[in-house]
């Protein structure tokens, strides 16, 4: 029988390793660019630096004000997770187990959002944005992405309330629960695996937002880091030590928060958000 799978495995195994070797040779080289001189990067990208240096990191946290745009990142990511993932949850409950006049009408509404592709709606929204005095401020970069993660969080969330278990329900009920307290002490512990993927979902989506925050701010001060690296990139394309740091600083907290939560996120994807 251990025969067989291997047989069977080998193969699986060797075509798994090289496109593991496509995607990570890349990023290897990235990495060693962003500790070498300038001379060290002309011997190859897969050449080990010397020493690990950290002056191109420091170079562009202070003077390609990374430090700037690492904090407009955070601020606008941590608000948009915590708001879209709080009301996604009340809307996927509501939609799914709540009686709600309208609900076959408001539900594909909802889900409108998600389908419109952002670019089309990006010109009216500056005007709008522009209109209200919004441009260049952390709002303008907030709502927008929070209506927009809250219309696939929505779907995301209904589908796992759907098919939680009634009985916990009704048990709930019995034991003299209301609705808000059936939500957050029954079938919020078992939504944990849809949640926390709707987390890892939302946050790679706003810290990687690119037009939204080329297009409705001007200010150097109130860039988001992508938009930061692209402008960064213009002025210093020639230094590749310098845009790998960059690069890492940018991609770096993707890369933790999706190690940290990797285990939770797999859960939750391959279950499709309906197992707890």
């Amino acid at each position: 029988m251990r025969g067989r799978y291997w047989k069977r495995a080998i193969p699986n195994y060797v075509v798994l390793s090289l496109f593991l070797l496509l995607v990570f040779i890349p990023i290897i080289g990235l990495v060693f660019s962003a500790f070498k001189t300038d001379a060290e990067v002309v011997k190859g990208p897969l050449t080990l630096p010397s020493q690990l240096r950290l002056d191109a990191f420091k170079e562009a946290w202070t003077t390609g004000r990374f430090n700037l745009f690492f904090r407009n990142s955070v601020v606008v990511t941590v608000v948009v997770v915590i708001a879209s993932v709080f009301l996604s949850t009340l809307m996927g409950y509501a939609f799914a187990l709540l009686p709600m006049p309208g609900k076959k009408v408001l539900y594909p509404l909802v889900l409108l959002g998600y389908m419109v592709p952002f670019e089309a709606v990006i010109i009216p929204l500056y005007h709008m944005m522009n209109r209200i005095d919004l441009v260049d401020t952390y709002w303008a970069l907030i709502l927008p992405q929070v209506g927009l993660s809250v219309s696939f969080g929505t779907l995301w969330m209904t589908s796992f309330f759907r098919t939680a278990p009634r009985e916990l329900i009704d048990a709930a009920a019995i034991d003299g629960c209301n609705r808000w307290q059936a939500l957050w002490r029954v079938l919020w512990p078992l939504a944990r695996p849809a949640v926390l993927t709707l987390v890892v979902l939302v946050f790679m989506w706003t810290w990687n937002e690119f037009l939204l925050a080329l297009v409705l701010v001007q200010k150097e001060t109130m860039r988001t880091l992508p938009v930061g690296l692209a402008f960064f990139q213009g002025r210093y394309s020639a230094n590749i030590p310098l845009m790998a740091a960059g690069s890492l600083i940018v991609a770096g907290p993707i890369l933790l928060v999706y190690i940290l939560f990797q285990r939770h996120f797999i859960r939750g994807m391959l279950g499709g958000a309906v197992k707890g």
